[in-house]
C-alpha cells in the first residue's frame, strides 16, 4: 500500500492541465488536486495515531484502507473539480494514516537493533512510489485517460482491504469502550488539528489563490500561529494523557533530527514537482521523456536507502549515514543551479545521481534516528512524529516552492518586457508552450534557479542542525502494549 499511496501523491502532477481540459476547471482548481491529498495526508496523521492508541493499529488501519479505497472511487466517478477534490481529500487521509500505521506497527514488534531492515520496506515502497509517479502520469497523459491513474489503486485496495484483518495481528490490554472515550485527549487533538490545519492551508493558497498579503492568507496563519503555542501550554499542563508527547522534544538531538525530517520532504518534493519544469520547459522535453529523466534519481536514492539500512543495522549507529547525506546533498542541490538549456545529458544524469544518494542517505537514517534517540517507551511517538513532519515538509516543499516560482518568474518577466499574466498560469502553460518558448524559457529557468537557491538554504541549514545530533544506542527492549498474536 505504501507504493501505491506514493504514487497517487506524485502521478498527478503531468497529468494535472489533462485534468484541468477534461473537466473544465480553472488554474486555482488544479492547483487544489495536488494540494488536497498532500494537506489532508499530513493533517490527519496524529488524529489517526491517538485513535489506534485507544482502538488498536488493526482497525484503523483497516478504515484508513477503506477511506483510501472510498476516495479513489469518487475520483474515478468524478465529472466535475467539486467531485473530484473531496475525492483526493479523502483518499490523503487514509494514505497518511497507512503511511503513519505502518511505522508505527514496526516500532511496535521490531527491536530497534533490527528495525533498519524492516523500515526499508515501507520506506523504499514509498520512495520508488513517489519517483516513478510522474514517469506513470506522463505515460497516462500521453496514451491513455486520466482515470486510469485512479483505477490502478483498486487492485491494491483489494488486496489491502481483505488482507489486513488477517494479516495484522497485534493486541493490547483495553478497557471498556466508554473508559478508552473518556482517555481520549479530544481537547488537545481539537486545538492541534485546528492550528496545523490554520498554518498549512494559508501557506499552500498563499500566492495561488491568494495573495500572500490578503486577509484569506494573514488571517487563518495568524490564527495558528496562536492557536499552536496555547495547545503545547495546554498539554503541557492539563490532559492526564495528553495527545501530544513533548517529551519527543526533550534534547537537542531529537529537536535537529525532527526538523532535519520536515527538510528532507520539503527537498524531496520541491525536486519532484521543479525539475521537470526545467526538462519540459527548457529542454523542452515530453512528459514520457520527462518522467523518464527522473529516474537516476531513483536508480541511486533506493539502492543507497537499502545499503544504508544494513549499514546501520550492523554497526549500530547511524550518525555518519546523516552526515553523510546532508554533505552530499547541499553541493547536489547546489550542482541543481548550475543546469540551463546547453547542459548535456551525462552532465545532468550525473547531478541527479548525486541527488539520489543523499536523498537516500537521509531517507533511512533520519527515520532510524528519530526512533532511537528517543526511549523505548516514546519509539511508536517518535515514528509518527517523524511521518507527520516529513509530510509537512512536503506540504511546504510544494507551496513554497511554488510560491518562490511564481513570484520570481513575474519579477524575470517583468525584466524581460513580456507580459507577467503567464506566471499566474506557469505551470498549465508549460505543456502548451510552442513558438513562445525560446522566449519565454529564459525566465522559466531564472525562477527554477531560484527555487533551487530556496532549496540549497534548507539543504544548508539541515546539515548545519545534524552537528548537533548526539550519539544514541539502538540496544533497547521493546516496550509496546501492542503485541504480536497468534
Amino acid at each position: 500500500m505504501s507504493l501505491v499511496i506514493a504514487l497517487d501523491a506524485t502521478v498527478i502532477v503531468p497529468v494535472l492541465p489533462t485534468i484541468a481540459s477534461s473537466l473544465h476547471g480553472s488554474t486555482t482548481a488544479t492547483f487544489w488536486v495536488g494540494s488536497a491529498y498532500l494537506l489532508t495526508s499530513a493533517i490527519f496523521q496524529p488524529f489517526i495515531i491517538a485513535l489506534s492508541d485507544e482502538f488498536g493499529r488493526r482497525l484503523l488501519l483497516f478504515l484508513c484502507s477503506l477511506s483510501f479505497s472510498l476516495g479513489t472511487l469518487i475520483c474515478c466517478l468524478s465529472r466535475s473539480f467539486s467531485q473530484l477534490l473531496p475525492g483526493r481529500a479523502i483518499q490523503g487521509v487514509g494514505g497518511g494514516g497507512i503511511m503513519a500505521l505502518n511505522n508505527v506497527i514496526i516500532s511496535d514488534i521490531i527491536p530497534l537493533r533490527q528495525r533498519p531492515l524492516y523500515l526499508a520496506a515501507p520506506q523504499l515502497a514509498w520512495a520508488i512510489g513517489t519517483i516513478t509517479g510522474p514517469l506513470l502520469g506522463g505515460l497516462f497523459a500521453e496514451h491513455t485517460k486520466w482515470r486510469w491513474i485512479f483505477y490502478l489503486n483498486f487492485p491494491f485496495c483489494l488486496v489491502g482491504v481483505i488482507m489486513i484483518p488477517f494479516a495484522v495481528r497485534l493486541n493490547a490490554q483495553r478497557p471498556s469502550l466508554k473508559d478508552r472515550m473518556r482517555r481520549m485527549d479530544w481537547i488537545g487533538m481539537s486545538l492541534f488539528t485546528v492550528s496545523i490545519t490554520s498554518i498549512l492551508v494559508p501557506l499552500t493558497w498563499g500566492g495561488v489563490e491568494f495573495a500572500w498579503y490578503s486577509w484569506q492568507t494573514l488571517v487563518p496563519l495568524i490564527l495558528g500561529v496562536i492557536i499552536l503555542p496555547f495547545t503545547i501550554f495546554y498539554e503541557h499542563y492539563i490532559p492526564l494523557r495528553p495527545f501530544l508527547q513533548l517529551s519527543l522534544f526533550d534534547s537537542r538531538s531529537a529537536n535537529a533530527a525532527y526538523f532535519g525530517s520536515l527538510i528532507q520532504g520539503l527537498l524531496l518534493f520541491c525536486t519532484l514537482y521543479y525539475v521537470p519544469v526545467y526538462f519540459e520547459a527548457v529542454k523542452n522535453f515530453g512528459p514520457v521523456k520527462t518522467g523518464l529523466s527522473l529516474m537516476p534519481a531513483t536508480a541511486t536514492l533506493v539502492p543507497m536507502s537499502i545499503i544504508t539500512g544494513a549499514a546501520m543495522r550492523r554497526l549500530g549507529r547511524f550518525r555518519w549515514a546523516i552526515w553523510s547525506g546532508w554533505l552530499i546533498t547541499i553541493p547536489a542541490t547546489g550542482l541543481l543551479i548550475l543546469l540551463n538549456a546547453d547542459t548535456t545529458t551525462h552532465s545532468w544524469v550525473l547531478i541527479l545521481i548525486v541527488v539520489g544518494v543523499g536523498y537516500g542517505l537521509l531517507l533511512m537514517s533520519l527515520n532510524y534516528c528519530t526512533q532511537v534517540i528517543g526511549n523505548s517507551q516514546n519509539s511508536a511517538n517518535a515514528a509518527v512524529m517523524y511521518t507527520f513532519l516529513r509530510s509537512c515538509g512536503i506540504c511546504l516543499g510544494v507551496a513554497l516552492g511554488g510560491a518562490v516560482f511564481q513570484n520570481q518568474l513575474v519579477v524575470h518577466l517583468r525584466r524581460m518586457h513580456l507580459p507577467t499574466e503567464i506566471a499566474s498560469d506557469a505551470m498549465s502553460l508549460i505543456s502548451t508552450l510552442t513558438g513562445s518558448r525560446e522566449t519565454v524559457a529564459p525566465a522559466i529557468l531564472k525562477s527554477f534557479h531560484n527555487v533551487c537557491e530556496f532549496m540549497l538554504a534548507f539543504a544548508t541549514l539541515g546539515g548545519v542542525l545534524s552537528i548537533f545530533i548526539e550519539s544514541a544506542s539502538p540496544d533497547a527492549d521493546l516496550n509496546s502494549e501492542h503485541v504480536v498474536t497468534s
